[in-house]
């Protein structure tokens, strides 16, 4: 059994949508790759959701590494398959001895601790946006730095490459904005930073970048979900905006009705990148 067919085998979206989970897991390895995290490794990921990136782990370090996977929601969270069943999943497997998951895992909690130097990479893999604040996505860069000496992050990019990418892009602004203006929700995309905001909350939280990449996203479905989300949130909660963002707004979504394709939109590309402590 090849590095991908182990992997897709442990995860329990597989069965349901293999093309899908295919296409997220190949990301996820091009992820690891860059990041040359080695077999024997000791890791520590924040935000493991439903194990797309936790299964990716724990296949490269092997049986002798180790991956501490912490989410914040309950596991009764996600659909169409809740975190805590995919995780549960994955558990079943022969990765999963190498997978310490827990849920309800505020990192911010004292009660929640490691020694200093516990693991070799803490990895965050598209888990910033979900942030409520950019301050609460610091908090936690600086609650984790004495963890481990290297973190592992990647984000999409809110620089596009081409044209057709902009849908994605107005996607993720639309949800920002209605984020911003109004009350709290529970979306995908909460505060979306630029790359520049990025590397300004990496360095006041005591982290170094050492090395930058972008790994393919071209065949990933992320940009058809956010677009879909994106008019869900705004159906939902436009009215209730204050006048001058709501009119914003719907012109910003008029525009990307107009861009958007029913399916098969491209996504952003990637911000990847390995950080060092300072």
């Amino acid at each position: 059994m090849d590095r991908l067919d182990a992997i897709l085998a442990g995860m329990a979206l597989t069965a349901q949508a293999p093309e899908t989970q295919g296409a997220q897991t190949r990301y996820r390895m091009g992820l690891v790759d860059a990041w040359a995290i080695p077999t024997g490794a000791s890791v520590l990921e924040i935000g493991c959701g439903q194990g797309d990136m936790t299964a990716v782990l724990a296949e490269a370090v092997g049986p002798e590494g180790r991956v501490v996977a912490l989410d914040n929601a309950d596991p009764s969270y996600g659909s169409p398959m809740t975190i805590g069943e995919s995780m549960d999943f994955l558990r079943g497997t022969p990765l999963g001895c190498r997978v310490d998951a827990r849920f309800l895992a505020d990192v911010l909690d004292e009660s929640l601790d490691f020694p200093d130097d516990s693991f070799d990479f803490v990895v965050m893999s598209h888990c910033s946006w979900y942030f409520e604040s950019v301050e609460g996505f610091e908090a936690v860069l600086r609650r984790v730095r004495p963890w481990a000496r290297r973190l592992c992050f990647a984000e999409w990019d809110l620089r596009p490459r081409s044209l057709d990418q902009m849908p994605h892009l107005l996607a993720v602004l639309v949800q920002g904005q209605v984020e911003a203006t109004s009350e709290r929700g529970d979306g995908n995309v909460r505060t979306p930073s630029s790359h520049e905001g990025l590397l300004r909350s990496l360095a006041r939280s005591g982290w170094g970048p050492s090395a930058e990449s972008s790994v393919d996203t071209s065949a990933m479905q992320d940009a058809d979900w956010e677009i879909d989300a994106c008019f869900r949130i705004v159906e939902e909660r436009g009215a209730a905006l204050p006048g001058l963002v709501r009119d914003f707004v719907y012109s910003q979504v008029d525009v990307l009705r107009g861009l958007a394709r029913e399916t098969g939109n491209v996504p952003l590309p990637s911000c990847v990148l390995l950080a060092e402590r300072i």
